[in-house]
């Protein structure tokens, strides 16, 4: 949060606002006058943060949608500009939680995975209707599995024969075709994760965002990102680095705050033991 160092008078977004936790922090550092704007794709996420933030009143905006879509959303609330943006990636404690999100492989349910059920397919879909060497792709590239052949190969046999449509079902042929095991990972990690952020479009809608996210904040706003993937910290490194060396023709339009990736210290990760993945990277807009 002191990143992102909000202060009262200033206009925030947290573009992922899951249940409120960052947003209420940001709304008691700019009190009294400071307002902030939170978006999630998943209307669960916007009822539970609308009750947390209600003692904020007017202060606060919620919107349903999608983070890449910040500027559309800066238009409509007919606010000139962010004075700090924070996006926090990953799956939300409300997600993996509830076993019928179908998110994780420890708690049995329908193999959904999408964020904002309203839209899309899920991934007990995309698992019927992909051919082997489509599933093998995602696995392989979204989740860096290393046995992602295998495990195509298994889903598509699986699926001729039985119904794998829940997340216990799933798991357990994963399990069967992984041939060894990592001391305390469970085989199904890579491959739900890979699956989680296939049928999301995550990295798609990551660079979508950080396309977009420069131009909505004011000069002097800060843009922080916190991600939990490689694939994501990659994404983020490189965008941000171009924009503050310019590497376009409009030359730089931001500056580093953070010279290297943070991550949690100890403390932290024992406080909150999801918190040890975490990767933040932050950078200000620098005057036009």
């Amino acid at each position: 949060m002191g990143l992102l160092a909000p202060v009262p008078g200033g206009v925030y977004c947290d573009a992922t606002i899951g249940l409120g936790g960052h947003a209420a922090e940001i709304l008691h550092r700019s009190s009294p006058t400071g307002r902030l704007i939170g978006i999630d794709r998943d209307r669960d996420a916007i009822a539970r943060s609308a009750e947390r933030l209600r003692c904020f009143g007017a202060r606060v905006l919620l919107v349903h949608g999608r983070f890449a879509a910040i500027a559309s959303i800066l238009k409509q609330a007919e606010v000139p500009g962010f004075d700090g943006c924070l996006l926090d990636l990953g799956v939300s404690s409300l997600q993996l939680d509830r076993g019928e999100r179908g998110f994780s492989f420890r708690r049995n349910g329908p193999l959904d995975m999408r964020m904002d059920q309203s839209e899309g397919r899920s991934a007990a879909d995309f698992l019927r209707q992909a051919d082997d060497g489509e599933i093998e792709k995602v696995l392989r590239d979204l989740g860096e599995e290393r046995y992602a052949r295998r495990i195509a190969g298994a889903i598509v046999k699986a699926r001729a024969s039985q119904d794998l449509s829940t997340t216990s079902a799933l798991a357990a042929v994963v399990a069967r075709a992984v041939p060894s095991r990592e001391r305390g990972k469970d085989p199904a990690t890579r491959t739900f994760q890979a699956l989680r952020i296939a049928v999301n479009d995550e990295l798609g809608e990551l660079e979508r965002f950080l396309e977009a996210a420069p131009s909505c904040l004011r000069p002097g706003g800060r843009l922080v990102v916190i991600s939990f993937h490689s694939l994501e910290d990659r994404i983020v490194k490189r965008r941000l680095r171009a924009l503050a060396l310019g590497d376009d023709e409009a030359g730089p339009c931001l500056r580093l705050l953070t010279k290297h990736v943070m991550t949690a210290s100890a403390a932290e990760r024992a406080r909150n033991p999801r918190s040890r993945s975490a990767k933040l990277r932050a950078a200000e807009r620098l005057p036009s």
